[in-house]
């Protein structure tokens, strides 16, 4: 279980911008829950992910695993059994290596490189049968960089390398956001199943309500720092995109927006 226990976040104390964004916070994801997390811009989405994944600070409280305080563990050992795919394709993979390479140095993750190759050839049909299950011809493309690959291809990859080794958590930071509407359509469809056939635990910013309400067992909303909204099971199964556009468009009216 993950859990943000009485978290603090001010951004810029002491200026004349100090903004006070978590007073107090708390949330819970129980193993092998998919929660989908909404909000307009400055809710907190994203601040709450770089906070359980240790890539910005907090004032106060703890984020825990399984009841252990991780709060001391940097960023970069946190992402041993943490799995991340950013909303820019260009931000999981390295451009200039190949898919090969990639996969490679992904499988590698949270082990010793030492002087040998970073490649494991032995494990290059393991790599072709995985990009095989994509569905988009990528197993033929392994010797391609990266670089050269579409948005939505990169974006297939980036989420097959993020899961490649086992994980506590995969994190989702609005994946969808920068593909055309059909390309996201098959990133989506590419997440749901992963998901479920290695049985992660997820947690998916999106801004697209239909994606929130359409996957996943857990659906939250948040607004300057608190949750609004926060349906699973049952509840959420019977929640429509209309009734969470509802509540966004009630939140943005009290806001001025």
């Amino acid at each position: 279980m993950l859990e943000l226990r009485n978290i603090s976040k001010v951004y810029n104390p002491g200026t004349v911008t100090e903004m006070c964004l978590f007073d107090g916070f708390n949330f819970k994801v129980a193993d092998g829950e998919f929660v989908s997390i909404v909000g307009s811009n400055g809710s907190g989405k994203t601040s709450m992910l770089n906070i359980i994944c240790g890539s910005i600070p907090i004032d106060g409280g703890d984020v825990l695993i399984d009841g252990v305080s991780v709060n001391h563990l940097a960023e970069f050992r946190r992402y041993r059994t943490f799995g991340r795919v950013y909303q820019n394709p260009a931000a999981g993979a390295c451009p200039n290596l190949t898919i090969l390479e990639n996969m490679s140095l992904a499988d590698n993750k949270g082990k010793r490189f030492g002087l040998s190759s970073g490649v494991n050839k032995k494990r290059a049909g393991y790599y072709r049968e995985q990009l095989a299950a994509l569905g988009l011809g990528l197993e033929d493309k392994m010797s391609v960089k990266m670089g050269s690959l579409s948005g939505g291809q990169r974006q297939a990859v980036a989420l097959l390398m993020a899961t490649l080794t086992p994980l506590d958590f995969l994190i989702l930071d609005e994946h969808t956001a920068a593909l055309d509407p059909h390309t996201a359509e098959i990133i989506m469809q590419l997440t749901d199943r992963i998901v479920r056939e290695k049985n992660l635990t997820a947690i998916m910013v999106t801004h697209n309500l239909r994606y929130a309400v359409e996957y996943g067992s857990r659906i939250v909303m948040m607004d300057r720092g608190h949750i609004v909204l926060d349906k699973a099971g049952e509840e959420k199964r019977n929640t429509s995109t209309d009734d969470v556009l509802h509540l966004f468009n009630q939140i943005s009216i009290e806001c001025g927006n």
